[in-house]
């Protein structure tokens, strides 16, 4: 949307990503924010970006360094007159966008517009604070009210700009990161950018019609049919929600709708759900007191951190998911509830070192989703029953047999 806003108000529209060394530096927890499975993902989805741009004729430059000084050297070269760009809402994307204002010429305008959320903020409520703290509430509220806007298709610029761009997308290694290879039990083997979205969409949906029985299997822990493995793409923007949402209405026109394919909506007003509670609380979602400012006996030992991180924990279950997320990046929905309620309630620990450790190593990490998600179990965000996981009894239910467990915890002995 944001790119086609672009286009239809421009004679001439160039791209620029910026690789901002901020989101390599360690946060005060003592994890770099972004880890080297989202780095890889991220470097091929800007390869990707490149090819897929030049089809619209449009060059896409790439730097490494901070935003606010490429952005402005690019405005300064080509005479730019125009930004438009992705709205936000949280704090650390915020600044950045402060700070390229604050670099260039006053006369250069900023076009701000959302477009990361399955239902148009404008949709759903004339003032944030209307929204509601419940899901049921939110997701009753939604469907009975709002509608998904139509999905628009980008035609390109009509003309070539004859224009020289010298600048490459940076490696693993330039990044202050080594080359590794995909772990042979990764239930996410796949690769960054839309072309492979799109892929696995139509295969998801149409190839395999996996989709039909999401329901049952999404509380899987191994291979990558139980779940749709939309999320990372959805993360880095490479697909849109409202893409998702109409090529599933276009196969339960085609072939049928069900408890599944509902499901997979209902998820998708789940991510919507995290994106309002941020952008009605602000700061708070990442305080210690949550949206709640709820005031528990936290702890921070250093210790029991480590020992859940490596999976020595006194739960095998726990274990095996924090050695999955470890060695690949990515671990089951059913595996995070339970290894951040075990984080919290279990060992007591602040819940945002739990959130930034998965900040760090989550190849679809979305910070609305993330900090949501670790508030709610841990008792300070929108979950009204404060729900404990009896990790023992989830290992029982999703893992009787001990499969997965036996998969992962045998990496511990190599």
């Amino acid at each position: 949307m944001v790119l086609n806003t672009a286009i239809k108000n421009s004679n001439h529209v160039i791209a620029i990503f910026v690789f901002d060394l901020r989101n390599f530096e360690l946060t005060k927890f003592g994890f770099k924010k972004t880890e080297k499975f989202r780095v890889r993902f991220l470097i091929e989805t800007v390869n990707n970006l490149k090819q897929n741009l030049k089809k619209l004729n449009i060059e896409l430059f790439v730097y490494k360094g901070y935003s606010e000084n490429h952005v402005s050297d690019l405005i300064k070269s080509h005479n730019i007159e125009s930004i438009y760009f992705e709205k936000e809402f949280t704090q650390e994307e915020l600044k950045i966008i402060e700070k390229v204002k604050k670099t260039v010429h006053k006369s250069v305008i900023f076009n701000e517009e959302f477009d990361q959320f399955l239902f148009h903020p404008e949709d759903v409520a004339s003032e944030t604070q209307t929204i509601p703290e419940v899901f049921t509430n939110f997701r009753k509220k939604i469907e009975t009210s709002c509608k998904v806007r139509p999905t628009v298709q980008n035609k390109g610029t009509e003309t070539i700009l004859n224009i020289k761009n010298t600048t490459t997308i940076p490696t693993l290694e330039e990044l202050g990161f080594t080359t590794f290879k995909t772990h042979k039990n990764s239930t996410f083997p796949f690769e960054g950018g839309e072309s492979s979205a799109l892929e696995r969409l139509d295969d998801y949906f149409f190839k395999t019609q996996k989709i039909s029985v999401y329901k049952k299997t999404r509380n899987g822990l191994i291979g990558t049919d139980y779940s749709s493995k939309l999320s990372p793409w959805l993360a880095n923007g490479s697909i849109s929600a409202r893409t998702i949402y109409w090529k599933l209405k276009d196969f339960e026109e085609k072939y049928h709708k069900n408890e599944s394919t509902y499901w997979l909506f209902f998820e998708l007003i789940w991510r919507d759900f995290f994106k309002y509670i941020a952008l009605k609380h602000g700061n708070d979602i990442f305080k210690i007191g949550g949206i709640l400012n709820k005031s528990y006996h936290w702890n921070s030992d250093q210790t029991l951190v480590s020992n859940w991180i490596n999976g020595k924990t006194a739960s095998p279950f726990v274990n095996a998911n924090m050695i999955e997320l470890k060695k690949t990046g990515w671990v089951s929905n059913r595996g995070r509830q339970n290894v951040a309620s075990f984080f919290s309630k279990n060992l007591q620990l602040d819940w945002r070192i739990g959130a930034a450790y998965f900040e760090s190593m989550l190849i679809d990490y979305d910070v609305h989703s993330n900090y949501g998600n670790w508030m709610y179990v841990s008792g300070v965000g929108n979950d009204p029953r404060d729900r404990v996981f009896n990790v023992s009894l989830q290992a029982d239910r999703y893992d009787a047999n001990g499969t997965y467990q036996n998969l992962w915890l045998q990496e511990t002995l190599f």
